[in-house]
């Protein structure tokens, strides 16, 4: 007769011991996506956007380093001017972002601290 009352017992607690399993689950991919997705998806969008209004004259930075201002874009390949008459071919995918020295990016510092 205990072991009727016991296996009852267990029975009725299964679907909320499902329930909540389920709310640690949800909760984890909840912060998942606020601290991984959602700020590498904003951060592609950005790359992508600056790629897309990549032009002459913009000094960027390769993803090996190599520093140099934008002779031409044509198509997948910018044309990077890095020294006089010395200009290296690269794939547009390959250019990691814009090429800041410390005196431009201290000002973008102290405006976010303000604002």
């Amino acid at each position: 007769m205990l072991a009727l009352i016991a296996q009852a017992a267990d029975q009725q607690q299964s679907p909320s011991s499902a329930f909540t399993l389920l709310v640690p689950a949800a909760l984890f991919f909840v912060i998942f996506y606020f601290i991984v997705m959602r700020p590498q998806a904003r951060q592609q969008n950005a790359h992508k956007t600056f790629l897309e209004k990549l032009g002459k004259g913009d000094e960027v930075v390769t993803s090996g380093g190599v520093i140099g201002k934008v002779d031409r874009v044509a198509g997948d390949l910018v044309f990077v001017e890095v020294a006089n008459n010395i200009k290296l071919r690269v794939l547009k995918a390959q250019i990691q972002g814009p090429y800041k020295t410390a005196a431009e990016e201290k000002p973008a510092e102290e405006a976010a601290k303000k604002g």
